[in-house]
């Protein structure tokens, strides 16, 4: 059975930081790529950003790009996500997600996956993040 959790999500001003993290279990998580999602009250979930396995392939939605910055540590299983200068509008549960098993040790680039979402499905409950101005 797969688990998937987030956790690290709060409320902090605009311009503050927050740094999210993700274990999933009962998968291989040193093949899988990763994906981090948002979806804030009234709007559709959207990919934030993705790694593959080795962390050789990187997707930022532009909304994101030189804010925030996804790793993972395949030795401890974590998945993290650093939020920096987080505006309010990005006030929305952020979930860690896996797809199937098809994308183990995918090399490819993660534009279509990551935007797309339908092939993660692997999900975790969600963790909060409030930006306040």
């Amino acid at each position: 059975q797969v688990q998937v959790v987030e956790s690290g999500g709060g409320s902090v001003q605009a311009g503050g930081s927050l740094r999210l993290s993700c274990t999933a279990s009962g998968l291989s998580f040193d093949a899988s790529v990763m994906g981090w999602f948002r979806q804030a009250p009234g709007k559709e979930r959207e990919g934030v950003s993705c790694i593959n396995y080795n962390s050789e392939r990187i997707y930022y939605a532009d909304s994101v790009k030189d804010r925030f910055t996804i790793s993972r540590d395949n030795a401890k299983n974590p998945l993290y996500l650093q939020l920096n200068s987080l505006k309010p509008e990005e006030t929305a549960m952020y979930s860690c997600a896996a797809p199937n098993t098809g994308f183990y040790y995918y090399g490819g680039r993660l534009i279509y996956l990551c935007s797309g979402r339908s092939n993660f499905i692997y999900w975790g409950q969600g963790t909060q993040v409030t930006v306040s101005s």
